[in-house]
């Protein structure tokens, strides 16, 4: 028989090995090691001056950031899978120095720095631009929908919550009372079938993101639709208020040119659409009782309880220089924000930012704070090559170039020959990002709640993002 190489799995080494030599040279992980030593981390640091020293020895924060930034490279966000991790996969255990952190260090320490996490997002898009890997040339704006930590089956609409809490006859009541019953009996039935799934995944007595155990309890339960309610009722005042305080903003302002041209303004004078004080949230407005800050909204898959979240990414490299994220389910606010951000974040404005029709209204496209942006923004939607009529515009004000003309003016642009080429380059940059991150990654999922949360954690999305981008082009082939 040919001899074969000397196998002994249960050999003692008998000098120390490296642990850098478990790993192939230009490995991820070493990659990762490397650059998160080289990141100023003293806002982190300066957290554990305070500490109590009783107990045991926390574990190193480098440590802890090196597992979560290498988990979100490679599309490993549950404490759980990372604990695990750390004594099954050689990369982790590299990372970890073999020490095995537990999923509740893991993911208290995740709660507890997740906002001094995202602020590493500029530190690593000034490595990329260091690196020569952003021109600021062209970049490109688009929001993708990212599910929520919460179920659409948890939430209630106004109109539901308001049949529950209204104050209305005693049989009535005695109904509402009924039907909370058969609502919480259909909670808890979902519960006892999450409980049963995570006793086989996790063990006995181990659970995940059931129901709440506050929303077991009946008057608890109750306790929450009335606060939900509450807090839809006073959206609804609070927008209704900013609605008639603008309203009274632009009849001043007309009052004023007036006065100065001793003429009366045509059309109507502006008025709010309705009394602050007699405003009610739409019946089908939603509360989720697990994440109140997420939404229902629109994805291709149907309806789903879900954050916005917004990119800008430069052409060249399909870097992502800003990160955001929204409650509101459309993106026609978010064009001068995130534009905003991408100078702040990057240092200096683009020379041009292409975005879809979702972006357009006369007021942004028009804002004085991109004039030093070429935008190339679609006024409305193709379908069938037929073009729509022009979306509606808020009312111009007197300072404000009249609606019609900037939809003119941007349309004309864009069917220039060199507003088609600019244009055109909007979908191959960011498409293949967001494919990336939710294919690729298979990140489809925030792991936390809550608007602030949502939007640090996606800035730590986006940060890894660029670290990958950042490790093929240092190991390109020349």
């Amino acid at each position: 028989m040919r001899p074969f190489r000397p196998y002994t799995p249960d050999q003692v080494s008998l000098l120390p090995a490296s642990p850098r030599e478990w790993l192939p040279e230009g490995h991820l992980a070493l990659f990762v090691n490397d650059l998160v030593d080289e990141l100023d981390l003293s806002a982190i640091l300066s957290t554990y001056e305070t500490m109590e020293r009783r107990g045991n020895l926390p574990y190193h924060p480098r440590m802890l950031i090196k597992l979560l930034i290498f988990g979100y490279c490679v599309g490993i966000t549950s404490s759980r899978k990372i604990e695990r991790a750390t004594y099954q996969d050689l990369a982790f255990r590299y990372l970890s120095a073999d020490q095995h952190p537990d999923h509740d260090s893991i993911a208290a320490f995740r709660q507890r720095h997740l906002a001094h996490l995202a602020l590493l997002f500029v530190q690593i898009l000034k490595l990329c631009q260091k690196a020569g890997l952003v021109s600021l040339g062209h970049v490109a704006l688009d929001g993708t929908k990212i599910l929520a930590n919460a179920s659409k089956h948890k939430a209630m609409s106004y109109e539901r919550l308001q049949k529950i809490v209204g104050r209305c006859t005693l049989a009535a009541r005695q109904k509402s009372e009924r039907e909370l019953a058969e609502e919480v009996a259909r909670l808890l039935d979902v519960a006892r079938r999450t409980d049963e799934a995570e006793d086989a995944e996790f063990g006995k007595g181990v659970r995940g993101d059931e129901l709440p155990k506050d929303l077991i309890n009946r008057q608890d339960r109750l306790a929450k639709i009335r606060a939900a309610k509450a807090e839809l009722e006073a959206e609804a005042k609070e927008r209704a208020t900013a609605q008639a305080e603008a309203a009274k903003a632009k009849c001043d302002r007309r009052e004023e040119t007036e006065r100065a041209t001793g003429k009366k303004a045509r059309g109507p004078a502006p008025k709010a659409p309705v009394d602050p004080s007699l405003a009610v949230p739409d019946p089908k407005a939603q509360r989720n009782f697990t994440d109140p800050q997420s939404r229902i909204m629109p994805t291709r898959g149907g309806f789903e309880q879900c954050y916005n979240a917004q990119a800008v990414v430069d052409e060249k490299n399909q870097i992502i220089i800003a990160a955001a994220v929204t409650d509101q389910p459309n993106d026609v606010r978010q064009l001068v924000p995130m534009a905003t951000l991408a100078c702040q974040s990057a240092g200096r404005a683009p020379v041009e930012l292409s975005a879809d029709a979702g972006y357009f209204s006369s007021n942004a496209v028009g804002d004085p704070a991109l004039d030093e942006i070429a935008l190339f923004v679609a006024v409305e939607r193709h379908v069938h090559d037929r073009i729509p009529d022009p979306p509606s515009q808020p009312a111009d004000t007197p300072s404000q170039e009249p609606a019609s003309r900037v939809i003119d003016r941007m349309r004309d642009k864009l069917r220039s020959p060199e507003g088609q080429a600019a244009y055109k380059k909007r979908k191959a940059i960011i498409e293949p990002v967001f494919g990336q991150i939710k294919q690729g990654r298979g990140l489809r999922r925030f792991s936390v709640r809550g608007l602030g949360a949502v939007s640090a954690e996606w800035q730590l999305i986006c940060l890894t993002h660029n670290i990958l981008k950042l490790f093929r082009a240092a190991h390109a082939p020349v």
